[in-house]
């Protein structure tokens, strides 16, 4: 089991200083504090941070208290990059014990979850002596036919 949405962004308030037993958050607080969580981990998936983080199809379609999954190592880099990102929406200032937490979990998440993203050689980088056997000194050529779906469907036109 991991955190709901609304942990994280509860979480994050708590560390920008606007807890919920202090300040009652509103709901369009709230939803937008997920709109931006959902943001962020998008854009983490983009470079290739892929923590299971369960992304909307659209900001209306996210669910503040649907869980996560996400493994116990991302919370504190979540709710820490989270909390910097609300921080100036509020007139809040991240402190720099924050930041520091903030960059220290990041990168042992960035050790963990991080894929390389895959790159076709061109076809003039030499296979390697491993590869002759096949009398084929350079890679093959790279694809360029079109990305299709599961359904044998073309992508793009």
């Amino acid at each position: 089991m991991g955190y709901t949405k609304r942990q994280f962004v509860e979480a994050a308030f708590e560390e920008i200083g606007l807890a919920s037993y202090v300040f009652d958050l509103q709901p369009e607080q709230l939803e937008s504090a997920v709109r931006r969580l959902d943001s962020m981990m998008a854009t983490w998936d983009g470079r290739g941070i892929k923590v299971g983080y369960p992304l909307p199809s659209s900001p209306e379609n996210s669910n503040l208290d649907s869980e996560t999954n996400v493994p116990a190592l991302a919370n504190e880099a979540i709710t820490l990059a989270l909390a910097a990102r609300l921080a100036p929406q509020y007139g809040k200032q991240v402190s720099p014990e924050t930041k520091t937490a903030g960059k220290v979990a990041f990168d042992a998440l960035l050790n963990i979850a991080a894929y390389p993203l895959e790159k076709q050689l061109p076809n003039m980088v030499p296979s390697g002596s491993g590869y002759r056997a096949f009398d084929q000194v350079f890679l093959d050529p790279p694809n360029t036919a079109p990305l299709q779906n599961t359904n044998n469907g073309l992508l793009f036109n």
